[in-house]
Formats: C-alpha cells, sequence, structure tokens
C-alpha cells in the first residue's frame, strides 16, 4: 500500500500486482492514462450500511489512485424521503406501492433541493440506484451521465416503473449488475458485477488472536461450529427463513447462528426488521446490529457455513466477501447470487428454508466438503470478483465516452 502522509496509506493499484498479475495492471493503468485529466462523481444515498456504500468507499480511492479525480456525494434526505425512496427499492424489487402524487411531490421536491446543495458540474457523473434518480432533470450536463442501479429489476412493478422511466431516459448509459435485469429503454445498457477490496478491514486476513478478540468482545461462543448470515436488516434478506433453516439443522447438529447486520440511513425498515427478530433469540441465536468491519470479517473467516438466504438480490456482495475467506456460502437462488455461487461446486443454491437447512447440516457434518467448497470458492472470487475487474470495466467506459461523446455543450447526446 501507498503512503499518503508518514502516517496514512490507501490502497492503490500496484497492490493488486499479486493477486492478479502485471499484465493487468498495466493494461489497466495504459487505459487510465488516457482518462488523466478526467473530473469523474459518484452519487448515491448513504456513506455507510449496504452494499453500493461498501463498494464506493475502495472504488473512489482505487480511481483516485489511477490519476483520475473522483469524488464521493451521498444525497440528504428527511425520515418521509427514506421511507418513500425504500418503498421505491421494493417496488423495483417487484412489491406493491401506493405511488401518490404527495409520494411523488416528496420524493422529486428532496432530490431537488439536493441538486442545489451539489453542483456537479463534472466531466462524467455516476448515479447510484433510485434515490437520487431524479437530479439529472435540474442540471445542464457537462458530460455524459451514467445510471447504476444496483437492485434487481427483472420484475419491477409496473406503475413504479412507468414513473421512473423517463428519468432513466434522460442518462447516456445505464449499468446493471447482470443481464437478467434488463430492460426496455432507449438508452444503452452495460452489465457490471460488483467487486471486494480483498486489502479492507472487512476482507484482509486476520490473524488467530485478531479475530478471537473481536468474537470475545461481542461475547459470541466459539464452542459449536458457527452459522452466519450479515446483512442489512432487510426482509428481502429473509432473515425468519434463516432462523427458521437454523432451528429445523439443530435437530441434528449442534451449532451457534450469529445474525448481524447494520441499519442504513435511507432504510427506514431496518430497525422494526431488527425489533421482529428479537423474540427468537436464545444462547444459541444471536442477533446483533453492529458496525464493526472487523467482527464481519472475523465471523466470515470462522464460520463454518455462511448464508445469504435473500429472496430477492441484486448481487450480494457479502456473498463474494464470504467466499474470498474461504468459507463455503449457503445462498438464495435468485439474482446475483446465481452469478457467484455454483450449486454442489463452491457453494450451494436454495430456494427453500428446507434446503437451507439441509445444506447447514450437511457442510457441518463434512469437514472434507467444507474446504473444498471453500478453496474453490475463494479461487472463484480471485478470478471474477476482484476491485480491478471493476474499475477497468468503468474505465472501458470513460473511454467509450470520450470516444463518441463531444464534453462539451452537447447536453442530450444519447452515444455511448
Amino acid at each position: 500500500m501507498s503512503k499518503i502522509t508518514d502516517q496514512y496509506e490507501v490502497v492503490e493499484l500496484q497492490d493488486y500486482e499479486p493477486l492478479v498479475g502485471s499484465e493487468t495492471v498495466e493494461r489497466i493503468q495504459a487505459k487510465a492514462e488516457k482518462l488523466q485529466d478526467l473530473h469523474v462523481a459518484h452519487v448515491n444515498s448513504t456513506y455507510y450500511g449496504g452494499g453500493v456504500a461498501e463498494l464506493l468507499s475502495s472504488l473512489t480511492l482505487l480511481m483516485n489512485s489511477v490519476g483520475i479525480k473522483t469524488g464521493w456525494r451521498a444525497i440528504q434526505g428527511s425520515p418521509d424521503f427514506f421511507s418513500i425512496t425504500k418503498k421505491i427499492h421494493n417496488a423495483l424489487h417487484g412489491a406493491d406501492i401506493n405511488l401518490s402524487p404527495r409520494k411523488k411531490q416528496i420524493y422529486e421536491q428532496i432530490v431537488f433541493e439536493n441538486s442545489i446543495r451539489n453542483h456537479l458540474d463534472h466531466d462524467m457523473v455516476i448515479i447510484h440506484d433510485p434515490q437520487p434518480l431524479s437530479i439529472i432533470h435540474h442540471y445542464k450536463k457537462h458530460g455524459p451521465w451514467t445510471w447504476r442501479c444496483h437492485i434487481d429489476l427483472s420484475e419491477p412493478n409496473r406503475e413504479l416503473w412507468n414513473y421512473l422511466s423517463p428519468f432513466v431516459e434522460r442518462y447516456d448509459a445505464v449499468i446493471l449488475s447482470i443481464e437478467d435485469y434488463k430492460r426496455k429503454l432507449e438508452t444503452p445498457q452495460l452489465f457490471f458485477m460488483p467487486a471486494i477490496n480483498p486489502f479492507s478491514i472487512k476482507n484482509k486476513q486476520l490473524s488467530d488472536k485478531e479475530m478471537e478478540e473481536r468474537l470475545n468482545y461481542y461475547e459470541i461462543p466459539t464452542d459449536l461450529p458457527l452459522v452466519v448470515q450479515i446483512s442489512r436488516f432487510d426482509r428481502w434478506k429473509d432473515p425468519e427463513g434463516v432462523i427458521e433453516a437454523f432451528k429445523i439443522a439443530r435437530k441434528q447438529i449442534d451449532a451457534t447462528l450469529v445474525l448481524l447486520g447494520n441499519i442504513a440511513v435511507d432504510d427506514p425498515e431496518g430497525p422494526r426488521v431488527y425489533d421482529s427478530l428479537m423474540a427468537s433469540r436464545d444462547d444459541r441465536i444471536i442477533i446483533l446490529s453492529k458496525e464493526d468491519t472487523a467482527l464481519v470479517n472475523a465471523l466470515q473467516s470462522r464460520a463454518t457455513v455462511v448464508l445469504q438466504k435473500s429472496i430477492r438480490e441484486g448481487f450480494g456482495l457479502t456473498v463474494a466477501e464470504a467466499m474470498w475467506k474461504g468459507t463455503p456460502v449457503i445462498g438464495g437462488s435468485v439474482g446475483g447470487i446465481r452469478y457467484q455461487i455454483e450449486d454442489g461446486v463452491d457453494g450451494f443454491l436454495v430456494s427453500s428454508v428446507e434446503e437451507a437447512a439441509d445444506s447447514i447440516v450437511k457442510l457441518i457434518k463434512d469437514e472434507t466438503l467444507c474446504r473444498e467448497l471453500g478453496c474453490r470458492a475463494r479461487q472463484k472470487v480471485k478470478d471474477n470478483f476482484l476491485l480491478t475487474r471493476l474499475l477497468e470495466q468503468y474505465l472501458d467506459l470513460f473511454n467509450s465516452f470520450e470516444t463518441a461523446y463531444c464534453l462539451k455543450d452537447n447536453n442530450d447526446s444519447r452515444s455511448v
């Protein structure tokens, strides 16, 4: 890692060379060289909590490390605003929504106020997810704008999509996680799967002493195998199903379940989901709401099994995080999880509580199977889900814009 001063360090592209090879590093550097004068802004709805903030925290630093001036803005909003955008989030997953004129007015008003506070005169602007989507309506563009949607759009609520799609069509490109989410749009669509920073506190290798310190601090017992799910407290993550599957599995094996989550600023449903789980706690079912990335690392590393039993999932970055640590993952057979886990090869895909319970039992009873799946899982992440791959995809996009899009006085171009 390169030092910014004598005290501080930041991960740079060259740090990835032992993992991805010198040829990949040199290729990315060559692409970045063509973009040294570029000024980029990423905009989302929160600086912490959830996969998007996790991703931007590392990606924006890595972009700066290759010479691209990259900023990160998070919009502000009232509880009413985030209540509405959470309903929008759920409806994009396919849930019902009462899209009243008042909800639209609050949403658009708060986004407008954010447009006044944020001066986005950058060469490239990337807007993440639906919360700031309509902000494009309030700017004279100085270059291409891209909407990056991290949500499963395979079956969005039709009324909501009809309302949002005119905003989407104002963008020069749309980035989705996988091709399954492609929509009928005039705007060109690209597909970038998320990726992890292997050097972050959450993903770097911890010593046994460091792991024990974190687990002991939160009084998490390690005398039995650990079964872990780490995700926002969100109904789509199916924490209730995880608890039910664990209770079924516990009839055949002894283990401890840990549900660790956080509550993001832009997710007002989180506290209600967390509170609803409290009645399920016992000595072997531990439910924690903590912002502690070292604890996440310790749990994913020490777990015998990690679950991500989502009902709907845009991608599920916690899957790749656990796989990187060589831990077998049981994932819901939905969305982007299916692109990370090959069933029976480097993890298990499940479609029911009973399947999840059976997979927990199978892994806890078979240490050899755990090791084999975990080894293949880590290699899968190394080959496909490190941040260098995502950085290169963005560089290719920026270079294509530079070739086909005049960056001055070309406000309504559709070229990519």
